[in-house]
């Protein structure tokens, strides 16, 4: 972290830190915004460093949404009886208990996706291009289906969450506790992949990306590094997962947990929009995503869909780089790329 940035990070921190202070009333939207900048950033991880698009991320996400509440319940009462009888309706965990199964659950959330990613991985990339992506769609796809099907986690009906203890600060405190856990592990996101991607993994991600072929020609085993960035982001998306589960409470296999057609969707247009393939792009375009999502959704409700479609065409026509890589492109030297000024001035003269 070079000095000059520091006042920048230290900016972003503080807002980070006040902002349950400062905007009370936009907890659980700002929640969001840094679980969607999770989203991204791992996302990109595949599809923006190693050029591989996946459309099933969110196969991660639901499994630590489930493995989080299966575990906060399951330690402590049998899971099928909470998910036939209602869940909170029968049973109630005191507050040590929901405390203890929370972060037991949201550690497992990270490791069993991680375990899956690398269990399945050398058969998901022994596939490129667009039957990679196809296969990674059917994996959230029949992950949904498949979770719908399975009594014990409530089937298609779905399962709750174990409650906010009572006595414990009531649905303020609930709120804010788990505000600053989206925060942290955003930042703890951001952070693992920054020290990432300066090292030797970062670098072999982006000569998968730039030319596979000739990665493995020089000796370079593409398949562990691909593995390896799978495991990453299925870690970081399944307690991402978790989080989600236990703030909106209730878990629906299709529509919440194995989201394709939102979540599974928004994870790409968020990287596309801020610009695939670079750290801070897809945190400034989550968080732009966000924010025009939440306008549309609070004004303009019924039309919201309609103005999704509007933002993928725009990021398609005028951000085909997405807003990082079109200032990398017209500003090269404020990102550490050499300029030969007679190369800016022959481009020039040719616009």
């Amino acid at each position: 972290m070079t000095k000059n940035r520091l006042p920048f990070y230290g900016i972003i921190l503080a807002f980070g830190l006040a902002a349950p202070f400062l905007f009370p009333a936009f907890k659980l939207q700002i929640s969001i915004m840094w679980i969607l900048v999770v989203l991204a950033l791992t996302w990109d991880v595949q599809g923006g460093q190693t050029g591989y698009t996946s459309f099933g991320n969110i196969f991660f996400f639901g499994i630590g949404m489930y493995v989080c509440a299966g575990i906060q319940i399951g330690l402590f009462f049998p899971l099928a009886e909470w998910t036939a009888s209602g869940g909170e309706k029968t049973f109630i965990h005191a507050p040590f208990q929901y405390f203890q199964g929370l972060f037991v659950g949201l550690i497992l959330a990270g490791i069993i996706p991680a375990l899956v990613a690398a269990t399945i991985g050398y058969g998901v990339f022994g596939l490129r291009g667009q039957y990679f992506g196809i296969c990674t769609l059917g994996l959230g796809i029949a992950a949904g289906e498949i979770a719908g099907g399975i009594e014990l986690i409530g089937a298609g009906q779905g399962m709750t969450a174990p409650p906010w203890p009572k006595g414990i600060g009531g649905i303020e405190l609930r709120s804010q506790f788990f505000y600053y856990l989206c925060f942290i592990l955003m930042v703890a996101t951001f952070l693992f992949l920054k020290w990432a991607y300066k090292t030797r993994f970062g670098l072999v991600l982006n000569a998968i990306r730039d030319n596979e072929d000739k990665a493995e020609a020089m000796g370079i085993h593409t398949m562990r590094y691909k593995i390896t960035g799978w495991i990453v982001s299925a870690f970081f998306l399944g307690i991402a997962g978790g989080l989600v589960g236990n703030m909106i409470g209730y878990i629906e296999p299709v529509e919440i947990a194995f989201a394709v057609t939102t979540y599974g969707v928004f994870m790409i247009l968020m990287v596309m929009l801020g610009g695939k393939g670079t750290l801070w792009g897809p945190i400034i375009g989550a968080m732009i995503f966000h924010i025009f999502k939440e306008g549309f959704w609070t004004f303009f409700l019924g039309w919201q869909y309609v103005a999704l479609g509007v933002l993928i065409v725009i990021i398609v026509v005028f951000f085909p780089e997405g807003i990082m890589g079109g200032l990398r492109e017209r500003y090269p030297a404020r990102f550490g790329e050499v300029v030969d000024e007679a190369d800016i001035k022959a481009q020039v003269e040719l616009k």
